[in-house]
């Protein structure tokens, strides 16, 4: 059996893969973890029929406790965040993905104003997505109706905890989480403060539970856990979704590793081109819609490339360069030769791979060996190289003249996401409400038989 890859976001790092504290609970037997994580299912199970009839306001209101509640214990969820980062920075985990981990007043409001706007959005649940009356009478209706116990495994990130737990509720969904070692005691804290406020708001507390103290067993035990779990979305590093997505019995959706191109056009205009290769790049470097790979077409590299590269490695950023992007490397910048690994490499630091292409065809072509498929840029004036670009990269997200920041729930309106999906199936893109959905046909009829 491949076993579950380390507890951070990074599979590119071997740094960036620290082992669980000494405050860690011992790994249970996998039966013993077999027998809890079910009974855990069995629960949040149950629970979830509490929300079948549950109207917006009731669900609304208790996502209002919520957040109100992550402010209110947001000093105790900081001490418990330090005993991570302490453990994180032990263990050589990588600014990138430190950041990802930290928790601050600040960011807890954040994650508490997340919350309330999750309340303000649609309820998806009883959505008529279609319906008609047939020749014969009868009456459709497809509606939307709450999957039921959603199940998720990730890593290093313990806001996801929250946005998780808030979309599962708004959708109508229990949610069973398992959130890894690196964040282990934010994480308790942050389910115990969740539970808390779902009970003072009338709903079961296992709507929100968690198997961290399961450990790895627990989590296999989820993977396995067909028929109490009705979909499994795995967010992380490469080995953690690869396993997953291999492992388990349990639906999965799966999201993706974010290995982010930028294409500068030949007609694109150096200053846009400059501010978006830097925002995508630098904004946040641990986040999985930062950028990874820059490509230039040749006739816009001797305008582009000198400015570009100087802003890059005046923030830091280590450039590792094909033979004619390195000849615009500026005097005292980091640049290396490039490899067919970082065209590859989800890099999730102060690092981005630069090529030149000699047209878009060929940038479309490295997109298409080694994209992930979860977003690319293009930057350009021409229209119709922005519609091909468009019509022929298959990622989850295209942007226009824009960043690759952008693919964000928030950002696009959603509200908190659960993950970026580049599957195909069901759901792709952020995963906000709708897609932790799914319908039924609800047919009525007078009394009607098949002839």
């Amino acid at each position: 059996m491949t076993s579950l890859a380390p507890d951070t976001g990074s599979a590119s790092r071997e740094a960036d893969r620290p082992t669980p504290g000494a405050d860690a609970p011992a790994s249970p037997s996998p039966e013993e973890a077999a027998a809890a994580v079910e009974e855990i299912a069995r629960r949040a199970k149950v629970a979830s029929r509490s929300l079948a009839t549950a109207n917006r306001a009731t669900k609304d209101a208790a996502l209002g406790a919520i957040a109100d509640a992550l402010v209110t214990h947001a000093e105790r969820i900081v001490a418990a965040n330090a005993v991570d980062m302490e453990r994180g920075r032990a263990k050589g985990m990588s600014a990138g993905l430190l950041d990802r981990l930290v928790l601050t007043p600040d960011k807890i409001g954040q994650i508490a104003d997340a919350a309330r706007e999750v309340a303000g959005l649609p309820d998806p649940v009883g959505e008529v997505v279609r319906g008609q009356t047939l020749p014969n009478g009868l009456r459709l209706r497809q509606l939307r109706v709450p999957m039921g116990v959603v199940g998720m495994i990730y890593e290093a990130r313990p806001n996801v905890t929250v946005d998780a737990a808030v979309l599962a509720l708004k959708s109508g969904n229990a949610a069973v989480l398992r959130g890894g070692s690196a964040a282990a005691a934010s994480n308790r804290v942050i389910v115990e403060v969740l539970r808390a406020a779902l009970e003072d708001s009338g709903l079961p507390a296992d709507l929100v539970q968690t198997i961290d103290a399961h450990g790895r067993p627990g989590a296999r035990a989820l993977m396995r856990a067909r028929g109490l779990v009705d979909v499994l979305i795995p967010r992380g590093g490469a080995d953690l979704i690869r396993t997953v997505v291999a492992e388990s019995t349990v639906p999965v959706i799966e999201t993706g590793v974010g290995n982010v191109h930028v294409y500068v056009d030949a007609t694109a205009d150096v200053e846009m081109a400059v501010n978006i290769t830097m925002n995508a790049k630098t904004q946040r470097v641990g986040v999985c819609n930062a950028a990874e790979t820059l490509l230039v077409h040749a006739d816009a590299a001797p305008a582009f490339l000198p400015a570009a590269l100087a802003a890059l490695a005046d923030a830091g950023v280590v450039l590792h360069g094909d033979p004619r992007a390195m000849e615009y490397a500026p005097e005292g910048a980091t640049a290396v030769p490039a490899t067919d690994d970082d065209w590859a490499t989800e890099y999730l630091a102060l690092e981005l791979g630069v090529k030149v292409v000699d047209s878009l065809d060929e940038a479309i072509d490295h997109i298409r060996t080694w994209s992930s498929g979860h977003t690319e840029a293009i930057v350009t004036r021409d229209l119709a190289a922005s519609e091909r670009f468009v019509a022929e990269v298959d990622s989850a997200a295209v942007m226009v003249n824009a960043s690759t920041r952008f693919t964000d729930g928030g950002e696009l309106g959603l509200g908190a996401e659960i993950g970026i999906s580049t599957q195909k199936l069901h759901a792709r893109g952020p995963m906000g409400l709708t897609e932790l959905t799914t319908t039924k046909w609800v047919v009525q009829g007078d009394g009607h038989v098949k002839p």
